[in-house]
């Protein structure tokens, strides 16, 4: 009896049916997402850079609601335990100069 092979994961995502179309669009839409955290955690910079300096912080663009704190880590944990759902949408800053870890 012959053994059929498996198909490789790396096979199975080529066959994705996401069109390039869904790709821009999802593209925009977490650019757009981005620009209004970016525009949120700039308000929120001066305020909490000086007693949180290098810490993380996570933006919910919809409700302007963030969390802290001083590891990923734990802020990753924060988020689990305050949104429940798996589609809440935030995005994460360093509070420094750059709202990043270093620049690319």
């Amino acid at each position: 009896m012959t053994q059929l092979s498996k198909t490789s994961r790396s096979q199975e995502w080529r066959k994705s049916n996401v069109t390039p179309e869904e790709i821009n669009l999802r593209q925009a839409q977490r650019q757009e997402l981005g620009a209004r955290c970016r525009t949120i955690f700039e308000c929120l910079r001066p305020q909490l850079i000086d007693n949180h300096y290098n810490w993380f912080i996570a933006i919910d663009a919809e409700s302007e609601n963030y969390l802290i704190d001083a590891k990923l880590e734990g802020l990753l944990e924060q988020i689990r335990t305050r949104y429940i759902n798996a589609d809440a949408k935030l995005t994460i800053f360093r509070l420094n100069e750059i709202g990043a870890c270093g620049t690319i």
